[in-house]
């Protein structure tokens, strides 16, 4: 019975050793990797409701969105009214806004990116992932923290030298066990906090557990808030490239 009792505390401290040293395999580049193809996939498409909130006011717009790689998006906005057929288009490194009220297609210059998209707190750069979280930085895991009862692993992202990157640093939270960004800081060039965005209401969509809720708060603007909720989402569908053209962001539906 002694050399049972021996043998199971043995096994137990190489199982704790073995899980222990799996998930020191992991560097801050490759949880960070893991948690961006996972909302990306090969391909992916869906709609989603945008809610802006104000002290005042509160306004809502909904969407659709397709996307391939990190190389191509088209965002088309579906309501209210007056801003539907609105769309953006990010192709490789272009970026075009499709405004039918004026029937003129816009190429957003890099300066516009920190710009207020459809005046929400997310911006240009958020909405159209002109900047890579992967290449365009360098990623340093800082340890591991809760938030919303999940452990995650808090990692640091320092933009690269030459890097089109909007941002000073970044913060980044990441769920442990199934890749979520369940929270993100976004500071300025300064170290000053300007956004916050949260991942919310996690469930599972599109076949794998995902943050169905993202809430930007920027840190100075009392009583201000943006939600994006995905109501649906389909990944590694066919899309051919040809899609995201600027023929088809005019006539999409």
């Amino acid at each position: 019975m002694r050399h049972s009792i021996i043998a199971f505390f043995i096994l137990a401290m190489v199982a704790t050793a073995f899980n222990t040293a799996t998930a020191q395999e992991l560097s801050a580049m490759e949880i960070v990797t893991k948690a961006d193809q996972k909302v990306r996939g090969k391909t992916s498409q869906g709609s989603m409701k945008m809610t802006i909130i104000r002290p005042s006011w509160t306004r809502e717009m909904t969407m659709k969105s397709w996307s391939m790689g990190t190389e191509y998006s088209l965002i088309l906005v579906t309501a209210p009214a007056r801003d539907k057929g609105t769309g953006f288009l990010k192709r490789e490194k272009e970026i075009w806004n499709w405004q039918p009220s004026i029937d003129r297609v816009i190429k957003l210059p890099p300066s516009m990116m920190m710009q207020s998209w459809l005046g929400s707190d997310f911006t240009n750069d958020d909405l159209v992932r002109e900047s890579s979280m992967i290449e365009d930085y360098e990623h340093s895991l800082l340890g591991s923290e809760k938030i919303d009862g999940r452990d995650c692993y808090k990692i640091q992202l320092i933009p690269k030298e030459d890097a089109p990157v909007v941002w000073g640093k970044l913060l980044v939270w990441i769920d442990k066990t199934d890749f979520i960004q369940m929270k993100t800081e976004f500071y300025d060039e300064d170290g000053y906090l300007v956004n916050t965005m949260l991942g919310k209401n996690i469930k599972e969509m599109g076949g794998r557990m995902l943050a169905s809720v993202l809430e930007v708060v920027p840190e100075e603007e009392e009583g201000h808030k943006t939600r994006i909720e995905y109501l649906d989402i389909k990944f590694d569908e066919p899309i051919q490239d040809s899609f995201f053209s600027i023929q088809n962001l005019k006539r999409v539906k």
